[in-house]
C-alpha cells in the first residue's frame, strides 16, 4: 500500500518568462513554416461548416455547444474572439438569423472549439439553439473576429480579468488558454453573477486556481442578498472592491466583458484606482438602451422578420483587420463546384440552413437588378453629392461620399436595425436594389449575401446614388 504524504512542501514550478502563443513564432519566422503549423495562425476570418459534437449544460441557464469543422481544418482563434453562426431559426425555405457567439474554449486544442450560450426565454435565437442544436447538427459559421483578445507575446503577462453574467464566456477563454500555456503569468478573475449557483464554469475555474498558481478567482453577488454561508464577495463593482482583488490593478493589462453598464462602471472605477485607458480592454455583449429600443421598433413593424435583438455583440478596433499579418498562406479546405470538400470521418447530420430562396432556374430571387423602382416623387432631405432613396420609406436622402450611411439615414427617419455599428453583428443588413458601395465590415456579412445584394450601411460609403429596399 502506498502512503501519501501530507507534509512535504511543494515547491513552485520553474517557468519561463512571460507567455507566448503557440503560434507566434510561426507568425515571426523568416523561414518557411512547416504546413502544420501554418494551419494553427489566427490569419483571418474564414467561412466554414462545423459540426455539433457535444452539449454541455452550465449553470446560469447556459449551455456550451462543442464544435468541429466539417473540412476537417482546426479552428485558428484567439483567446477573447468570436464567431458568427448563422441559425435556421424560421425554417428551412427562410434567410437564417445571424449571432455572434464568444468562443470559450482555449485555441491551444483548436481541432473542437466550444461557444456557451445563455438562453433567454424572451428571446428567438437563444432558445431555438437549447432546443435544436444537438450532435450532428451542422451551421454554417465565419470566423474568427474581433480585436477583444490576450496578446501573441506578453513579457510581464499580468491581467486583471473582470466579467459579469454571460461576459464570462470570452473571459473563460483566457483563462482556460492561460492555463494550457508554460510561462510566468500573474492572473486576478473577479467574476459578478446574479445567483449563487448561477456561475457557469464554476468547477473548472476553481480546478484551476487550486492547480494553478498563477489564476486566482474571486466572485461577488451584486446586489443580491447574501445566501447563507456565502464567504465570496457582495455588492456591485466598486474601487474597494477592485483594490481588495488587485490592490496592484494599475500595473495591470484589464479586460472586461458584460453588459453595458458593467462595463461603463469598470470604465469609471478603473480610472479611480490608477488604470490607464491603454491597460483597458472591453467586450460589450450588449447595446445601449436607445439602441435596443429602436431595433424593438424595427421589429415592431417588420412584416414577415421575426428577429430578437443581438445578444452577445463584439468591440473591435477599427485597425483590427490592417494588423493582421499578411505575409503568411492559410489553411484552405479543398473545393468542388458544389463547394468546399468535407473531410472523411463519421456520417454527419447535416441541416439545410437555405438561406436564399431560388427561382426555378436557380438564380436568386433577390438582388440589384430585381427592381427598378422609381422614387421621383419622394421628398428628398438633407444635403450632399448623392441620394439614397429607401423605397419602403419613401424618402430620399442626400449623403456625401465619406459619410457612412447608417447614420445619415437613421437621423432623417429611416428605420434601420442596428446594434454594434462596427460591421459585426450584421443586424443593420439590408438589400441594395441599385448603386455601388464601398464596404469595410468585420465579419458581419457573409460573400454570398453581398452577391445576393446585401450590405451593412452601418460600414458602408455610397460610390454612386443608391436604391435601397429600406
Amino acid at each position: 500500500m502506498i502512503e501519501l504524504r501530507t507534509d512535504t512542501a511543494i515547491q513552485e514550478p520553474q517557468r519561463i518568462r512571460g507567455l507566448e502563443m503557440p503560434w507566434n513564432r510561426v507568425m515571426g519566422s523568416t523561414e518557411g513554416p512547416a504546413r502544420a503549423a501554418h494551419a494553427l495562425g489566427p490569419w483571418h476570418p474564414q467561412e466554414f461548416t462545423a459540426e455539433c459534437v457535444e452539449t454541455v449544460p452550465e449553470a446560469g441557464g447556459m449551455m456550451t455547444f462543442v464544435f468541429r469543422r466539417c473540412d476537417g481544418a482546426p479552428l485558428a482563434f484567439r483567446a477573447g474572439q468570436y464567431v458568427n453562426v448563422a441559425f435556421p431559426v424560421n425554417g428551412e425555405d427562410q434567410d437564417p438569423v445571424d449571432r455572434s457567439y464568444s468562443l470559450s474554449s482555449s485555441p491551444t486544442q483548436p481541432w473542437t472549439f466550444n461557444i456557451t450560450v445563455k438562453r433567454d426565454p424572451t428571446g428567438l435565437v437563444s432558445p431555438w439553439v437549447h432546443e435544436n442544436v444537438k450532435p450532428g447538427t451542422v451551421l454554417e459559421m465565419l470566423g474568427p473576429v474581433g480585436a477583444f483578445h490576450l496578446p501573441d507575446a506578453d513579457r510581464r503577462a499580468r491581467y486583471l480579468l473582470l466579467a459579469a453574467g454571460a461576459g464570462i464566456t470570452p473571459i473563460m477563454s483566457m483563462v482556460r488558454t492561460i492555463h494550457s500555456l508554460p510561462g510566468q503569468a500573474d492572473v486576478v478573475v473577479l467574476y459578478h453573477g446574479a445567483e449563487a449557483g448561477g456561475y457557469a464554469f464554476h468547477q473548472e475555474l476553481a480546478y484551476i486556481a487550486s492547480v494553478d498558481s498563477r489564476v486566482k478567482v474571486f466572485y461577488a453577488l451584486g446586489d443580491r442578498s447574501k445566501p447563507e454561508g456565502w464567504e465570496w464577495l457582495s455588492g456591485r463593482l466598486t474601487a474597494a472592491m477592485l483594490d481588495e482583488v488587485a490592490p496592484d490593478a494599475n500595473g495591470r493589462q484589464v479586460y472586461a466583458c458584460g453588459p453595458e453598464g458593467y462595463l461603463n462602471t469598470a470604465t469609471e472605477l478603473l480610472g479611480k484606482v490608477g488604470v490607464d485607458d491603454t491597460s483597458i480592454n472591453m467586450e460589450f455583449f450588449s447595446g445601449d438602451r436607445q439602441t435596443l429600443l429602436e431595433y424593438q421598433a424595427e421589429i415592431a413593424l417588420a412584416e414577415d422578420i421575426a428577429e430578437e435583438i443581438a445578444e452577445e455583440i463584439a468591440d473591435s478596433a477599427e485597425d483590427y483587420y490592417e494588423s493582421q499579418p499578411t505575409a503568411f498562406g492559410l489553411y484552405e479546405p479543398s473545393y468542388n463546384a458544389e463547394g468546399p470538400l468535407k473531410a472523411t470521418g463519421l456520417p454527419l447530420e447535416i441541416m439545410d440552413t437555405a438561406p436564399y430562396s431560388e427561382a426555378s432556374d436557380g438564380s436568386s430571387d433577390v438582388g440589384p437588378e430585381a427592381v427598378s423602382p422609381d422614387a421621383t416623387s419622394f421628398n428628398t432631405v438633407g444635403t450632399g453629392s448623392l441620394t439614397l432613396s429607401f423605397m419602403r420609406t419613401g424618402i430620399n436622402v442626400r449623403i456625401d461620399p465619406d459619410e457612412h450611411i447608417l447614420g445619415v439615414a437613421q437621423r432623417a427617419g429611416v428605420r434601420i436595425g442596428a446594434n454594434c455599428k462596427e460591421g459585426m453583428c450584421g443586424s443593420c443588413k439590408v438589400v441594395k436594389l441599385s448603386g455601388d458601395v464601398e464596404m469595410n465590415h468585420q465579419g458581419g456579412i457573409r460573400a454570398r449575401e453581398i452577391d445576393a445584394g446585401k450590405f451593412l450601411p452601418c460600414c458602408s460609403t455610397a460610390r454612386t446614388d443608391l436604391v435601397i429596399d429600406a
